[in-house]
């Protein structure tokens, strides 16, 4: 990473951006305050919306932070094939006793409104996730001094970020929770994506712009291991999903270590998107059936998701989760960013010294 960009946090540690109300304006600043970089997520908030957690998160903390916008998708979906789906969720909207929403609701999320909010109240830093902003957008960014990174799931997309002019990419291995930040998403790489460690190596090969990697990371010597491979900075999400500041819904945080739920899959079946999460019911009856089709599918299950949630029901939640989500820890965010600074300190000495990572 840049060294000025280094210089806005003492730890290497940067709280992922999660949109759906977890990455909420205390949880960033717990993060920020503790010396990492925290996140809040812009994602299926209005620009309002998003510019109400800037002006929260300000009066949190004075230290820098970021803010995570996605980009506006294509429309390639099938209105057959997300029709089909609508059917086929029918027993669900009986059982929840909940109405499926609308699949065309909207698609680009506010993106242009929430741009001229960044540049007329600049923030230090803004992630792009979906896709990368055009050479003018990241410019304009630019110009107002915010630090501008990316999502990557490959070399090619990596090199995406790198000619639209960001200061950084995040390498997103395939073991991460949440959403896949691929920037065209097509079926036919579904489960396709690159382990992190394998991910680093060749994106540091394919840019010269520094990389933050993402992906099941959970510990601090798993930083060690990313930095070790080339990455200047850890982006961890599962590892803050548990703690008390999370905006997650109780269900989702027991879930990540309830022994009923013992893995993880990519799935369509909430979003119409690839995207990590634990294998509940909803996501072993609909995962395989759900179409290429976001936001449509995001709209439409939307009130599913709600009532199951109102209801205390976790096997129709979307309970996003990495990878290595039996290792959350129920720490405060502030507490588990010291945690995980001195995990990195002691495996950076273990290595210094001749030790095993």
């Amino acid at each position: 990473m840049s060294s000025a960009l280094t210089d806005l946090f003492p730890f290497p540690i940067v709280q992922a951006p999660m949109a759906g109300g977890v990455s909420v304006p205390q949880l960033a600043a717990a993060v920020c305050e503790a010396g990492g970089l925290g996140f809040l997520a812009a994602g299926y908030k209005t620009a309002d919306g998003m510019y109400q957690e800037i002006k929260q998160i300000r009066s949190l903390t004075g230290r820098p932070f970021g803010v995570n916008v996605f980009m506006p998708q294509p429309e390639y979906a099938d209105p057959a094939a997300v029709d089909v789906y609508a059917h086929q969720l029918a027993g669900e909207a009986t059982w929840y006793e909940a109405e499926l929403g609308d699949p065309d609701s909207g698609r680009d999320d506010g993106f242009e409104a929430k741009l001229v909010v960044l540049r007329d109240n600049p923030v230090p830093v803004v992630s792009f996730h979906f896709g990368v902003p055009s050479r003018e957008v990241v410019d304009t960014l630019h110009r107002v001094g915010t630090f501008v990174l990316a999502a990557a799931t490959t070399p090619d997309e990596a090199r995406a970020v790198e000619q639209a002019g960001a200061d950084a990419v995040i390498a997103q291995g395939i073991e991460a929770g949440g959403h896949q930040g691929t920037h065209r998403d097509v079926p036919e790489t579904d489960g396709s994506g690159l382990g992190l460690l394998s991910l680093i190596a060749q994106v540091r090969e394919a840019v010269s712009i520094p990389i933050v990697a993402a992906g099941g990371i959970m510990r601090g010597g798993q930083i060690a291991g990313v930095l070790a491979a080339g990455a200047s900075a850890a982006q961890l999400g599962t590892a803050f999903l548990a703690t008390p500041e999370s905006g997650a819904n109780a269900l989702h945080k027991r879930a990540l270590t309830n022994p009923l739920f013992v893995r993880t899959e990519l799935t369509r079946a909430f979003s119409g998107r690839p995207a990590r999460g634990l294998v509940n019911r909803f996501v072993r009856e609909h995962g395989p059936y759900a179409p290429a089709a976001y936001p449509e599918i995001h709209h439409l299950t939307s009130p599913l998701r709600k009532a199951a949630a109102k209801a205390g029901d976790a096997q129709g939640m979307a309970l996003w989760a990495g990878q290595g989500h039996r290792m959350a820890r129920e720490l405060p965010a502030g507490q588990l960013v010291e945690v995980l600074a001195g995990e990195l300190a002691a495996a950076r000495a273990s290595l210094t010294g001749g030790g095993v990572l």
